[in-house]
């Protein structure tokens, strides 16, 4: 293989970026359809919840294990190819579906062929991109979730206003198909280990040594969990924003997804490089500050959280939640740095998808669910104000997950020196 050139190896982090871009739109964009999908369908909050979490995340998750660790032995550009048109095709389905559980087996397509782009692409920037890099790397290629949230809401949002709900999956669907060419054409396989001067080994351990080696670490068992439970309020934040928005401030779709999109489209993704870089900035001394960052940022976060909640003001509302969105994204560079950087040559892309199982199934699979059970057990008593309580009591995890970021940084250093040995 040629020498990999810092302008190739930025193009191919440019690649994946816009990767992870269309992987969000085509996941986010039932968050801002969930109404009107929800009064043409006739279903509950509660159908809704699971329709947006676990019956996404448990496919996500279940088929991101066997198609990392066909990532870690084969070809991860025709991997990640690969879902990119499965996931197209099916979100492009999703519009044709004219019942509830048809709807559901479309979205649960999207997640199957979802799980093929994070763990390989982890795996490929860390290959292009050395440690003292990695976390602004990996940043930055997080930025692509939050602009796809961008993209999806406001594409969402106006297609449904003038055409409705089932046109938006088509018009965000198909393009991935070219995506999909051109990574496969254009990304090159890089020598596992390249950016640390590691020779490959071509040592293969089994998903179960690999799982026991990860939470032998307590530093991976804890970032993992604060991750998991980081994703259970941002997600169920996520998916529920809109139609707080909606029911509480009584704004259509268009306006919504505008908003939102903006905030946490362009915050979000502010927010995931500033926690890479500030992390890669004070970790090159103690790498303990690549746990402590994260913390303080969802610390940071929670009283602008609140404040958009319970502002009688739309427009004040709509402006605390600007630096809510930039501060619970601190967390993401440095945990998929960390996981990298904790994994063995061969175990790269499984460690990623092990970090995501957790992540996705507790974040993504319980988060919106939580928030649509509370939604019907609190509408007795407060009407279309419930919504308020439920992502009250939801985002409340984000304290339960800075303690166990606090807690991997304790054993951090220990860890990453105890995986030369």
């Amino acid at each position: 293989m040629n020498p990999i050139s810092p302008r190739y190896a930025n193009y191919v982090l440019g690649l994946l970026f816009v990767v992870y871009v269309f992987n969000f739109i085509d996941r986010q964009i039932l968050t801002i359809l969930l109404e009107p999908i929800k009064q043409e369908l006739q279903v509950s909050d509660t159908a809704m919840g699971f329709l947006t979490g676990i019956a996404f995340a448990l496919f996500y998750t279940v088929a991101g294990i066997p198609i990392a660790r066909w990532a870690d032995r084969g070809t991860r550009r025709t991997i990640i190819a690969l879902g990119i048109a499965v996931w197209s095709v099916m979100t492009a389905f999703s519009g044709l579906a004219r019942s509830f559980p048809q709807l559901a087996l479309a979205r649960i397509g999207v997640g199957v062929g979802e799980a093929a782009a994070s763990p390989p692409a982890h795996s490929l920037i860390s290959d292009y991109f050395p440690p003292e890099r990695r976390a602004t790397a990996l940043g930055i290629y997080t930025m692509g979730a939050y602009l796809g949230i961008l993209f999806g809401l406001l594409l969402g949002g106006w297609i449904n206003e003038f055409f409705g709900w089932r046109m938006a999956f088509f018009v965000v669907g198909l393009p991935g198909l070219v995506l999909a060419l051109v990574v496969r054409l254009t990304l090159r396989e890089p020598p596992r280990g390249h950016s640390e001067g590691l020779t490959d080994p071509g040592e293969q351990q089994s998903t179960r040594e690999v799982l026991r080696y990860l939470w032998a670490l307590r530093s991976f068992r804890h970032l993992s969990i604060a991750a998991a439970l980081y994703g259970f309020a941002g997600y169920g934040f996520g998916a529920w924003a809109p139609a707080f928005l909606m029911r509480v401030h009584d704004m259509g779709t268009g306006e919504t997804a505008t908003w939102l999109g903006l905030s946490i489209g362009l915050g979000g993704a502010a927010g995931a490089y500033l926690g890479g870089r500030i992390s890669d900035g004070l970790g090159a001394s103690d790498a303990r500050w690549f746990m402590r960052v994260p913390a303080l940022g969802a610390l940071a976060a929670i009283p602008f959280y609140v404040l958009f909640l319970f502002l009688p003001d739309k427009l004040l509302a709509l402006l605390f939640f600007i630096p809510a969105a930039v501060l619970s994204a601190f967390y993401v560079g440095p945990t998929f740095a960390m996981t990298q950087g904790l994994a063995k040559l061969h175990m790269r892309a499984l460690a990623s998808a092990i970090l995501l199982f957790i992540l996705n199934l507790i974040g993504l699979g319980l988060g919106p669910l939580a928030v649509g059970i509370l939604n019907d057990l609190l509408a007795g008593e407060f009407g279309k104000e419930a919504i308020r309580y439920s992502l009250l009591i939801t985002g409340v995890t984000n304290l339960w997950a800075v303690r166990h970021s606090f807690l991997a940084a304790r054993t951090l250093r220990e860890d990453l020196r105890a995986k030369e040995r």
